[in-house]
């Protein structure tokens, strides 16, 4: 060997030493990318088998909106027939998210595939798979923003949340708004970001304020925190934020251009009625605090100990997520009209939270872990699987009515308070339905009271003055049983029996009964 030339074993060992870090997998940097690579696809095949199985296990209704204003609005779009309601009329709502579920039912047409069980299921499929990819992406963006074992223990807190089984498949535009929030907070610049990087979660963001214009909520906080640290300030406004607003907002603007037919802001008709004119107090009404003592308490449920926990225990880098979770809160509280959904986005970031709690807590964690699993299955599988099901149970059975003999014969009435069931997206074929509606008064009478405001102040009166000709009477009534009592002697004057009977729920109030009953009119004795 010449002298001062190295031996082949030395350059090796010393490329060794170079390439190769501790814990790195083998293969160096590309071993490295492929166990990432591995990771995430069993993390996206894990997350789509639960969210499957979670999309089957819920089979209630929650509120009219996972049905009136997406998949009603959607079938409509498609088929050409079936009712909007008055927020469509007056252009209040976005054809935006609908769109998604009608391009499911047009290919569907298109192969004359379209049977009733599939215009149900497949789109609560498309939003099972979105909340699996969303759940993927929140483990991702806490594996960055600190360590794989904390994304684990946010991962977890994120699948056996409740309140997140209960709505992550429904066909919300507050679940569609959780989704693409989780899908911008992975873009989001935690850490100071190149002007280029922020197209992603702008983007996102204002598709989400598209869709549900009340998610401007949300990014207020953290739209001023990236403004306030970006030293390039003046160009992150006119050369991103106000470049992919206008693209955002005049796509939307020419979708719902198409299908109303006239150009319409729907952004705006939503925040003056929602907001400036608060006219959603029509539908109900609660105290201030409400979100703080009862939303967010139930929404998080088992978690919230944890919740609270993990507040002390997270980074400081964390606390702007805090922030935007009670900024949001705060800012609703302002409303009178409250619903848990409203907050649903915001649950995402207080999983981070939970994560924290989980990952210091390392004594107890077996005890919370089993405590978390058992005490969210049981109001997940409850709420999901027998809490107000009726409304959809009942749909099963009229859908039975469109191969009646004669089912231009067939005509139903569901004397409900309005929207309780969903509408022809279940049933799907042209059967005379009509229910009592409940539109707001938009001209401000005081004395104003809805169709189904004036049956339930005398329901045996209404009937008898609506129904006066026996000619005009339907063949199918779908009532709740709180109310059979009260117009008896109509249904057996007119000859109606029961034709069935379905659970709803063991926690009757008001005009909702435990049961939905199902009364047929018998014509044979006229």
């Amino acid at each position: 060997m010449e002298p001062g030339r190295r031996s082949p074993p030395v350059r090796l060992r010393k490329r060794k030493s170079v390439l190769y870090r501790p814990g790195e997998p083998a293969g160096g940097p590309g071993g490295r990318a492929k166990a990432i690579l591995g990771e995430n696809v069993y993390l996206c095949l894990f997350s789509i088998t639960l969210r499957l199985l979670n999309c089957f296990l819920v089979q209630t209704s929650f509120v009219p909106d996972e049905y009136w204003q997406s998949l009603e609005v959607a079938h409509h779009m498609v088929f050409n027939y079936g009712y909007l309601t008055w927020e469509w009329t007056e252009g209040l709502r976005s054809h935006l998210y609908p769109l998604l579920f009608a391009s499911i039912y047009k290919v569907l047409h298109l192969f004359t595939k379209d049977d009733v069980q599939l215009l149900i299921w497949l789109p609560r499929i498309a939003q099972a798979l979105l909340a699996a990819l969303a759940d993927v992406k929140l483990y991702s963006l806490v594996k960055r923003l600190d360590d794989a074992e904390t994304a684990k223990w946010v991962y977890f807190c994120q699948l056996c949340s409740w309140f997140t089984w209960y709505c992550c498949t429904r066909t919300l535009t507050n679940t569609m708004e959780t989704v693409i929030t989780t899908f911008a907070l992975y873009y989001y610049p935690m850490g100071g970001t190149k002007m280029g990087s922020s197209l992603p979660y702008l983007s996102l963001a204002a598709l989400a304020l598209m869709i549900r214009p009340t998610a401007a909520l949300l990014w207020t906080p953290l739209l001023l925190r990236h403004f306030w640290k970006e030293p390039k300030k003046r160009q992150l406004v006119l050369y991103r934020c106000i470049p992919v607003g206008l693209i955002v907002l005049g796509g939307a603007l020419v979708i719902d251009r198409i299908f109303f037919g006239k150009w319409v802001v729907v952004q705006l008709n939503f925040l003056k009625f929602n907001v400036l004119q608060n006219l959603a107090t029509f539908y109900g009404s609660h105290p201030w605090h409400w979100y703080f003592t009862q939303g967010l308490p139930v929404a998080l449920g088992p978690h919230l100990p944890f919740f609270i926990h993990g507040c002390f225990q997270a980074p400081k880098r964390h606390r702007v997520f805090l922030v935007v979770v009670l900024w949001t809160a705060a800012i609703y509280s302002t409303l009178s009209h409250k619903e848990f959904r409203f907050i649903y986005p915001v649950l995402p970031m207080c999983m981070i939270f939970c994560g924290h709690s989980l990952k210091q807590l390392k004594r107890w964690r077996k005890a919370a872990v089993s405590f978390l699993l058992i005490s969210n299955s049981l109001p997940a599988l409850y709420t999901g699987l027998v809490h107000q099901r009726g409304a959809l149970d009942v749909m099963g059975h009229l859908q039975e009515l469109c191969s009646a003999p004669d089912p231009e014969q067939v005509s139903v009435f569901m004397l409900m308070p309005c929207h309780s069931t969903p509408y022809y997206s279940h049933v799907h074929c042209p059967l005379q339905l009509r229910f009592l509606q409940c539109p707001p008064d938009l001209t401000g009478r005081k004395d104003y009271l809805d169709e189904a405001d004036l049956f339930y102040a005398s329901p045996l009166k209404w009937l008898r003055e609506e129904f006066s000709n026996a000619t005009l009477l339907p063949s199918h009534l779908v009532l709740f049983s709180v109310l059979e009592q009260d117009i008896s002697s109509f249904l057996a004057s007119n000859r109606y029996e029961k034709a069935a009977t379905f659970f709803h729920t063991h926690l009757p109030q008001g005009r909702i009964g435990s049961d939905i009953l199902v009364y047929k009119r018998n014509q044979r004795h006229f």
